[in-house]
């Protein structure tokens, strides 16, 4: 027995130097050790010695058992830092290397648009108010004169959540929301996207943005209207970009105008982008309908207003000469670097 456990116990010192990973020191500790290990084998034979014998072949085996606990302890160190300095070695950064070159973003056309668009109306004195992007029809439509059957619904076909829960198709939703909670004098803008059940081609999108815009107060004439939507127009196009009126219909709105400016492209001698006309149509406006300041509390024969409303995506195709308006929204960063 003695002879054994010499033997069990070199072979054990050999296996334990020869280790190269923390998964074969573990395989030896339970091979040698563990509770069905060769010295554990080896102190259950301990019944067959006699009385003298057994306290010597005990100690024996608990000083190898001991020695082995002892190598098997200090290899698993030497190879958990080995482990560690190869993984060191593999992560080194070397600094002498050229950094990654970390090019800054920029805004997308449509925000920069955007943000000019904000400050020129700021500086006239309207403030921003937003409005939830999921409408009632009660907002959407109702209060801006279109009942149920009104044929201006068919204009403006969008997305319905529920039988009266929609995707809003206009901000003017916003301006509802804003005339029910704020008393006269009113100037707002109000930004945001919009939905509607259009077929995609380069002038339409399901998906596209308005800003429109409200004032309220006594004495508000379409002189007012007139002279805020052409400093508007000089501001975005340029001081020599006329402006033209046309009579047209809103249900929001009376009376209700179109806007045409003259052709940034051919400035009004007419091309193709203008369909050589010479004029592009940019927003549509008028004063606010009488009904639709009822609707919201506002007295109509002591208040009047007026209210506008600019497609972003058209505007920005314009000012950037862009002919596809799905460019805007494909994200093709070929496209977006030249802004």
């Amino acid at each position: 027995m003695l002879e054994n456990l010499k033997a069990i116990s070199a072979a054990a010192k050999d296996a334990i130097a020869a280790a190269c990973d923390e998964a074969a020191i573990e395989n030896l500790r339970v091979q040698y050790l563990g509770k069905k290990g060769e010295l554990t084998a080896i102190l259950k034979q301990m019944g067959s010695l006699s009385a003298e014998e057994r306290p010597k072949m005990g100690a024996l085996v608990n000083e190898a058992k001991q020695e082995l606990e002892e190598l098997i302890a200090i290899k698993r160190n030497e190879l958990k830092a080995k482990a560690q300095d190869e993984k060191l070695k593999a992560e080194t950064i070397d600094i002498t290397m050229p950094a990654k070159e970390i090019k800054p973003g920029k805004l997308h056309p449509l925000n920069t648009v955007l943000d000019d668009m904000i400050n020129i109306f700021q500086s006239m004195g309207f403030d921003v108010v937003d409005g939830p992007e999921v409408e009632t029809d009660y907002y959407n439509f109702q209060c801006l004169n279109v009942p149920e059957d009104h044929p201006a619904r068919d204009m403006q076909d969008t997305f319905y959540l529920a039988e009266n829960l929609l995707l809003r198709t206009q901000t003017s939703a916003a301006q509802i929301r804003t005339m029910e909670t704020m008393k006269p004098p009113i100037r707002v803008i109000c930004p945001g996207r919009v939905f509607r059940a259009d077929e995609v081609d380069a002038t339409h999108s399901p998906v596209f943005h308005q800003i429109e815009g409200l004032v309220v107060d006594k004495g508000i004439t379409m002189c007012d209207l007139k002279g805020v939507l052409e400093q508007f127009a000089h501001e975005i196009y340029g001081s020599d970009t006329k402006v033209k009126f046309r009579p047209s219909f809103f249900p929001f709105t009376e009376p209700s105008v179109e806007v045409d400016v003259t052709c940034s492209e051919c400035g009004g001698k007419g091309c193709r982008v203008c369909k050589g006309d010479g004029w592009i149509e940019i927003l549509g406006a008028g004063m606010v309908h009488p009904n639709v300041l009822r609707s919201c509390g506002i007295d109509p024969d002591e208040y009047s207003g007026f209210a506008f409303g600019i497609g972003l995506d058209r505007l920005t195709t314009t000012r950037y000469k862009i002919s596809d308006i799905r460019l805007l929204f494909e994200n093709d960063k070929r496209f977006l670097d030249q802004f």
